[in-house]
């Protein structure tokens, strides 16, 4: 059963809802991201030659310093330009469609942003005295000028996971089935998913896994409470801008961080319970944004 607060997102979808369609869908966007990855790729080898540049892949796949923090998220561009052609080629509806009325989701965003961070800073606050010693950015200067480029960069990141998972796959999958249980819970399990590093995250893979699903799952609910990608996309926004511009505690994209953990701090002993806490806050911040969306 569709909320008929959900009916401007998935109306639109209805005409052309076959399940083939969203799959090759989802197959052509993704494969236009990796062409735009390419071909950033391209570029920066021509730039600056094969030997600096099978390092600088390296740094910019971690993040870790301003300018591989930057080109990282730019590479999200790419997201957003294959699924304008997966609309236009396979939907013939406009990626505006995605997102919802354009005040509404202005309007969502803003609150969204404001109860992640408040809600998020509390809790920060709370469990600071249990953290490490945290290292300030050397250079404040560096970290304020590469900060608005930053913040558009995730911005355009967050968005274009919010459009794929939330906006393009959740109203396919409801057009097409009509059952909460398929068009909230399969676009979480993809979105947790896609997070998987084993590689990089060990042990932790797993929970990082769950801790994404259950944001996915959360900002598949408020939108279609909502009707609207705002509310979802402004936490994922201010969520992320915690995670990566202001405390870095997972040892990678922290390039740009005013705030990381000392080298060597960030074991498995410390970032299982931080993770556990970030899904604490995460219900938190469901709640009320739930109440809020009751209320208004």
């Amino acid at each position: 059963m569709i909320p008929p607060s959900y009916e401007p997102l998935v109306a639109p979808a209805r005409p052309r809802r076959q399940l083939w369609r969203t799959v090759l869908g989802l197959a052509v966007a993704l494969a236009i991201y990796v062409l735009w990855m390419v071909a950033m790729g391209a570029v920066l080898w021509a730039w600056q030659g094969g030997d600096v540049f099978s390092v600088q892949l390296g740094r910019i796949s971690t993040g870790s310093d301003p300018w591989s923090l930057v080109l990282l998220l730019s590479t999200f561009l790419g997201g957003w330009a294959g699924l304008w052609v997966t609309m236009h080629l396979l939907h013939r509806r406009s990626l505006r469609s995605l997102l919802g009325r354009a005040p509404l989701v202005l309007r969502d965003f803003v609150i969204g942003v404001g109860a992640m961070a408040l809600i998020g800073g509390t809790m920060t606050l709370a469990i600071a005295p249990w953290l490490p010693p945290l290292a300030l950015t050397p250079d404040l200067g560096v970290w304020l000028t590469f900060l608005p480029l930053a913040l558009l960069g995730i911005l355009i990141q967050t968005g274009a996971e919010e459009l794929v998972f939330r906006g393009y796959v959740q109203s396919q999958l409801a057009a097409r089935f009509a059952q909460p249980l398929v068009y909230l819970i399969v676009p979480s399990l993809l979105f947790g998913m896609a997070h998987f590093n084993a590689e990089e995250l060990g042990g932790l893979a797993w929970v990082v896994v769950a801790s994404t699903a259950l944001f996915g799952l959360i900002a598949s609910d408020l939108t279609q409470r909502t009707g609207a990608l705002g509310l979802a996309w402004g936490l994922h926004f201010a969520n992320n801008v915690l995670a990566i511009l202001v405390i870095s505690v997972m040892g990678g994209l922290d390039g740009l961080a005013l705030l990381r953990l000392p080298d060597g701090a960030a074991g498995e002993e410390l970032l299982r319970p931080l993770l556990y806490s970030d899904m604490i806050l995460m219900v938190a911040v469901w709640a009320a944004c739930r109440l809020w969306v009751r209320r208004r």
